[in-house]
């Protein structure tokens, strides 16, 4: 599904419909699913459309920039160690029209999973954040990556107690997305300072046509960033 399209299109999947028509000159988004009908007008546009996975944090409305995820079960960290671990992540599909000079140009947003949020820390100073239940699991998870990807973990312990981590808590300035056609993934960190914080931040794959970067929503917006990293000062 995540690919770039050439109008006209139709893509079907389980019951929802994206479609790009022709008409006089213009060209008419729609998109169907189970929750709602959206219906575009392009006056004069052309060019490729391209879907592909974005921050996981834009539906239903962009209240925070912060996901963080539960785990199923919380893991042991012992002194001084390094781990590599795998979660998963809610799919938000974003559909970019791609201009003549290469721009793109977010059309619609849509994700099939049931949006959450949570409170990180106490009422008057901690944070918003997108909330999403995830197991911990040792290898690449097997999913579909039209509503999960999988995030790849190293978890540094830089202290010298055993310290017990229930969650992460990522900021999606940051954020690096990939996706191929069997997985939508990224790479991070999470450096424990204290039993009490921590600095979690994004990496790079090395990209294929196979396994390509997304057009993250951030980025084609040209934020201006003040920090890409996330700061968990209100527990691990």
């Amino acid at each position: 599904m995540f690919n770039k399209y050439t109008p006209p299109f139709t893509i079907n999947y389980k019951g929802h419909e994206i479609s790009v028509e022709k008409e006089q000159g213009n060209l008419i988004y729609k998109r169907t699913c189970e929750y709602e009908t959206i219906e575009k007008v392009l006056l004069g546009a052309s060019g490729d459309f391209l879907i592909n996975p974005i921050e996981p944090v834009n539906l239903p409305k962009p209240i925070t920039s912060y996901l963080l995820i539960d785990f199923e079960r919380p893991i042991m960290m012992g002194p001084g160690s390094k781990q590599k671990i795998y979660l998963t992540f809610p799919v938000e599909m974003g559909i970019f029209i791609i201009g003549g000079k290469g721009e793109h140009e977010l059309i619609d947003m849509l994700t099939l999973n049931r949006s959450k949020y949570t409170l990180y820390g106490t009422p008057n100073r901690g944070i918003i954040c997108r909330y999403w239940k995830s197991e911990v699991f040792a290898s690449y998870p097997n999913l579909d990556t039209r509503y999960e990807g999988d995030i790849e973990l190293d978890i540094i312990n830089d202290t010298n107690h055993w310290i017990e981590v229930t969650k992460s808590v990522f900021n999606a300035f940051g954020m690096k997305i990939y996706y191929g056609t069997d997985r939508t993934s990224m790479r991070a960190f999470m450096r424990i300072v204290n039993r009490h914080l921590a600095e979690t931040g994004f990496m790079t794959y090395t990209t294929t046509p196979e396994f390509r970067r997304s057009m993250e929503l951030y980025t084609a917006r040209k934020l201006m960033l003040s920090t890409i990293k996330g700061i968990m000062e209100h527990g691990i």
